[in-house]
Formats: C-alpha cells, sequence, structure tokens
C-alpha cells in the first residue's frame, strides 16, 4: 500500500465510506490488513447512518486461541468487496459456552456469520504425557463430536445465520514426537478423518461452512509462528488468518447477493497466445509448447466454470469470421464456439460490447467478471462499467488460472441442477430473441411463445435453489430480502407462512424454477413478503399472471387486505412500481422504500397468453 493510499484511508470518514472500496480493491496480504487497522477505527453505526444501503453484516468471532489479527483482516477483506464489517470479539477460548448456551450473548447479538475458529492446539492441549496415536484420536472424536453438538445448537438459535468452521493443521511439530514412522502415518489417518468429519458437516447442516485451510497451507501460507504460538496462544498466524478472512469475505459477499453470472473472455493473449489476426489459427499457442500448455490450462478452468452455470462469453477485437472458424476448427482448443452463449468479436470498445451482451442476456454488468490481457482495456471497462469486476491477467499465462480463481467470484453454497443448466437456457434464450424478431408486435411473440406457468408451495428438494434465487436475483427483487437455505426451510415448516416457486416453460424448452413468492398469514392480512423472478423471464406477463393468482386465491380465501412493500437498491429499480400498476394503494413511501396496500379484488385484465396452474396447499415433509 502506497503512502497515499494509507493517508486517504486515516481521512476517510463514514460520509466518505462508498470511496473505501476503490482504493483498497487492489491490496492483499499485509497491506489489506494495514488498511483493516485504519478503517477499524470507523464507527459502523455512523457509516450505516450515512449510508444504510450499505451491505453490513455482523460477524461474530470465537474460537480457542487468541484470534485479534483476525478482526483487521476482516475489516479489509469486506470493504474490498463493498461491505461494511460489523465485528463482534468474544472472549478467549470461549467457543463452547458461546455456541453450546442459547442464551449466550453471542446468540443474543444476532450475527449473520459466526465464525469459531479452532486450531491444532485444541488437541495438542489436552494429551496425557506420555501420548499415543490412540490418545490423539481419542481427544480428536471428543472436540469434533463437541463442534456437532454445537453446530446442533447453533441450528435453532440462529436462524438464518451461518456458522463457519475451518480444518485443523496438522503441525510437525507434533508428528515429530513420534519417533515410529508407522504411528507417524497412522496420526496423519486419523488427524485428516477428524478434518474430513469436520468437512462433511456441511452435508447434513446446511447453515454450516466448514472452510478447508489445507489449500492455504499448499500454497506456502505458515501454519503458525511459534513464538506468537506459545507466548500469545495465538495458534494461527496472521498470515493464515489473514487468509481465512479473505474466504469469509468472500462467503459474505456471496450472501450480499454479490455472486457473478457472467464470465467475459478476451481472446488474444488471454484464452490463446499471440494475436489471431497477425499469426493466424496456425500460430496462435494453445498446447504443444510451455506457453500453449499454460493457456490451455486456462481454457479448461473456464470450461470447468462453465459446466457449473457460469455463462462464458468471448469479446474480442478481431474479425468475426477466423475467431469464429478457429473456435470450431483448431484442433488444439479446449474451449469452442458452443461453450459460450456468446462470441463478439468486432472492432468496437470492449465496454459497448458488454454492455450489449448484458442487456441480451438481460443481466447486470454487475455480474460480469471481465478478464483482459490490456491495460489499456481494463482501465477503460473499469471506468465505463464500474459494477463490473475486471480482472487484468499477466503476461505470464501460467499465472491466469490464480488469477480467476483468486477470489471465488461465482461462488454459491450450493450447485442445483438449475445452475448447471443455465448456459443452455440462455443458449434458448437467443433463439427466443431470434423467434421475437419474425414478428410485428410483442403481443404476437408472446401469444406463439406458448408460456405456461406453474405456482406451487417449494418442496424440500428445492429449497437450495429457492435461498440461491434470493442471494442472485437483484433486478425483480421486490424486497433483495436475502435467505439462507436454513431460513428457506424454517419458512416452509411455518404454518403462517407460504413460499411458492414459479416455474415456467414455453417452446423452446423448460426454464425451470424461475421465481418465487414469499407469503404471510395475519389474521385477515396477507402479507406478500417478497416477490422475485430470474431476470431470463420477466416482462413476459409471468409477474403479473403470478401476482393475478396470488390476489385472487387471497380473496377467495377470505382476506380483507393483502400488504406488499418494496425496499430500493441500485438494481431493482425497474420495478418500485409493481404494485401500484397491479392496483395497490401507497400506503407510505420514500427514497428507500415504499408500503402499499390492497383491500379488494383487482380488476385487473386476465394475461392471456400464459397458460398458469396454481396450488396453495403444502405438502410435508
Amino acid at each position: 500500500m502506497t503512502d497515499a493510499t494509507a493517508e486517504k484511508l486515516r481521512e476517510i470518514t463514514a460520509e466518505d465510506y462508498p470511496a473505501v472500496r476503490g482504493l483498497v480493491a487492489g491490496l492483499a496480504g499485509d497491506a489489506l490488513v494495514r488498511a483493516g487497522r485504519l478503517l477499524a477505527r470507523l464507527d459502523p453505526d455512523r457509516v450505516l447512518a450515512a449510508h444504510p444501503a450499505t451491505p453490513a453484516p455482523l460477524i461474530a468471532v470465537t474460537g480457542h486461541g487468541t484470534l485479534t489479527a483476525l478482526v483487521p483482516a476482516l475489516t479489509g477483506e469486506l470493504a474490498r468487496h463493498g461491505l461494511l464489517a460489523r465485528v463482534r470479539p468474544s472472549d478467549f477460548d470461549s467457543w463452547v459456552f458461546d455456541l453450546a448456551d442459547p442464551g449466550s450473548a453471542l446468540y443474543a447479538a444476532g450475527p449473520a456469520l459466526v465464525l469459531c475458529v479452532l486450531d491444532a492446539d485444541l488437541v495438542a492441549g489436552e494429551l496425557p504425557l506420555p501420548w499415543r496415536v490412540e490418545d490423539v484420536e481419542r481427544v480428536l472424536a471428543e472436540k469434533t463430536a463437541l463442534v456437532e453438538r454445537a453446530a446442533e445448537v447453533f441450528a435453532t438459535a440462529a436462524r438464518g445465520a451461518t456458522l463457519v468452521l475451518n480444518t485443523l493443521p496438522l503441525p510437525r511439530s507434533l508428528t515429530a514426537q513420534l519417533v515410529d514412522l508407522g504411528a507417524r502415518a497412522r496420526l496423519g489417518a486419523v488427524w485428516r478423518e477428524a478434518n474430513a468429519r469436520l468437512l462433511r458437516l456441511t452435508e447434513t447442516r446446511p447453515e454450516v461452512v466448514t472452510v478447508d485451510l489445507d489449500p492455504l497451507l499448499a500454497e506456502g501460507t505458515p501454519a503458525r509462528d511459534v513464538r506468537q504460538s506459545v507466548y500469545a496462544k495465538a495458534h494461527l498466524s496472521d498470515a493464515l488468518l489473514a487468509g481465512y478472512a479473505r474466504e469469509v469475505g468472500h462467503l459474505a459477499r456471496q450472501a450480499a447477493g454479490g455472486t457473478k453470472k457472467v464470465l467475459a473472455l478476451d481472446l488474444d493473449d488471454t484464452v490463446w497466445g499471440g494475436v489471431l489476426g497477425e499469426a493466424g489459427p496456425e500460430g496462435i499457442e494453445v498446447a504443444g509448447s510451455y506457453r500453449g500448455e499454460a493457456f490451455r490450462r486456462f481454457q479448461a478452468v473456464a470450461k470447468q466454470l462453465g459446466s457449473q452455470g457460469v455463462l462464458l462469453a468471448a469479446v474480442s477485437k478481431n474479425d468475426r469470421e477466423p475467431v469464429v472458424k478457429t473456435l470450431r476448427e483448431h484442433p488444439d482448443l479446449t474451449l469452442r464456439e458452443d461453450d459460450f452463449v456468446q462470441v463478439r468479436a468486432n472492432w468496437r470498445p470492449k465496454h459497448e460490447n458488454l454492455a450489449e451482451l448484458a442487456a441480451d442476456l438481460n443481466l447486470s454488468t454487475d455480474s460480469f467478471v471481465f478478464v483482459d490481457d490490456s491495460a489499456f482495456e481494463c482501465g477503460l471497462v473499469r471506468r465505463e462499467l464500474p459494477g463490473a469486476t475486471v480482472l487484468q491477467v499477466s503476461e505470464e499465462p501460467a499465472l491466469h488460472v490464480e488469477r480467476l480463481l483468486a477470489d471465488g467470484w461465482f461462488d454459491v453454497r450450493a450447485l442445483t441442477a438449475e445452475d448447471r443448466a443455465r448456459p443452455a437456457r440462455y443458449r434458448e434464450e437467443q433463439a427466443r430473441q431470434d423467434f421475437l424478431h419474425t414478428f410485428d408486435s410483442l403481443d404476437g411473440y408472446l401469444r406463439e411463445l406458448d408460456i405456461s406457468v406453474a405456482l406451487a408451495p417449494v418442496d424440500a428438494a428445492r429449497t437450495d435453489r429457492i435461498s440461491q434465487l434470493t442471494l442472485r436475483t437483484n433486478q425483480f427483487n421486490l424486497t433483495t430480502r436475502r435467505l439462507q437455505p436454513a431460513e428457506v426451510r424454517a419458512l416452509r415448516e411455518d404454518p403462517a407462512a407460504r413460499v411458492l416457486a414459479i416455474d415456467s416453460a414455453d417452446r423452446f424448452g423448460d426454464n425451470g424454477l424461475v421465481g418465487a413468492v414469499l407469503l404471510r398469514r395475519d389474521a385477515g392480512v396477507l402479507h406478500i413478503e417478497n416477490f422475485l423472478l430470474s431476470c431470463r423471464v420477466f416482462s413476459r406477463g409471468i409477474e403479473q399472471a403470478v401476482l393475478g393468482a396470488v390476489l385472487e386465491h387471497a380473496f377467495d380465501e377470505g382476506a380483507e387486505e393483502v400488504r406488499a412493500g418494496y425496499v430500493r437498491t441500485a438494481r431493482n429499480g425497474k420495478v418500485a412500481d409493481f404494485y401500484p400498476r397491479a392496483g395497490f394503494g401507497t400506503v407510505r413511501a420514500d427514497d428507500a422504500s415504499a408500503d402499499f396496500r390492497l383491500t379488494s379484488r383487482p380488476a385487473a385484465a386476465p394475461v392471456d397468453h400464459i397458460r398458469l396452474t396454481a396450488r396453495f396447499e403444502r405438502d410435508l415433509p
């Protein structure tokens, strides 16, 4: 971090907080931790008073050892993603009391994230002298069982929150005490089995995330500083805590709806080596050489991301014909034309291509990660599309993969079938757009599109998908209420609530689960707590048809009125008048939010081009 940046951070006030993201965006490691220390002096309440829309998760920190170094690291990491860290540290080694007692101060604070940071001394400190591998196995079993019981309490005491655990690094100073090499091997096995048990806890406890520290250690991060461990009881190194904080930052960003959807790739010197227009297809580097293998590796990673629902696009300053021909016919390419939802090869500015691509996909450019080797192109896109994430790769292609994956831009809590089908569905959307262009009017297009919609209570198997919709949908999201899977399950089981899933299909294929309506009945009042719809399908009348079905059912069931709300964000302005257009009256409104009410059955015309089936009765479990 330069002295100039440090000075600006010292002068930052609560009113200036939106500028922080730009100041710390390029920082990492010690520099980012230093920035976090400078930012920790800001009062979060004053920041929120000045900027109430700033995502500000409350993070409770508990654990076994001294964790002082974690606070500035968390502060810096969240600031880098445009979030405001509100960190609440617990007392030293209080994790059992904090998590096992539903009445603890930790639960009373209502945190969004609870970090329970554990270390090897949790086990080593309770071994007898002398000790054997069997003693380690016994203590590991006791501690992992204790963690599992704490997670069970957490599930009911902190609904909607996420418990973040971590694997335990195995120190050489422990294994080296065994002179029997076979015993050392057994120790390694039982230790890894305990870590596997912690990792598998996420399979049965969806409110738990376990951060695997092994990948950080494999990249050379020291597990501990021996003197700090012995004298200060800080059993994890500052560098490892900083790496852990980076992972938590990704999780907090994802929980705030910051997961990216599109990976837009430059081609020349990014996807392949060399300039296609100069070297020709036979001259570009894609395999068979040192650099070529590096580019092949990058392509393989991009293809892997695409297989998990990330939308791949190519944006290149080249003539289109040779680009498409190369993607189709080059024998050594891993990425092919069909891997991309669009290939934009022309000589126009890349930010214009990205903006048009976003419009075609019905997404915001905030959903984009753009990768290019050119400092000029990256700078221009940053300036013109400030919401897009821009990654400049270096001249060394072996580092492209690490640059792309460093910040987990596409991470989700649980991958769904809809995720894997997303690229194919966006390609179907291109067919719909081509079909649209054959009509003189939108009404004619919608009639021939043959849209069917099913509205029904969500089943248990799709709660993860509903959670994901709340976390990733930003444009048609009336209140932007983010729900973790456990919260969706709780609503599903609440007799006063309904979580309705919206599925749609048309002549081009099945769109799958595309939206949700969250309802709550309170005596004679039906509250629409949120209404959200995937950007892939809105403006086709689906939203009007679904709302009409909900209102008809509400008044058929004797509701005296229906209430709904809207909370403004930077990206949902286009739906601000959704309820008034449906006949709702405005009860209260300001620049940040509005409340609406409907006291009689609306006289809205039916949406004739949609075949809708609706069911409101729940099937539990």
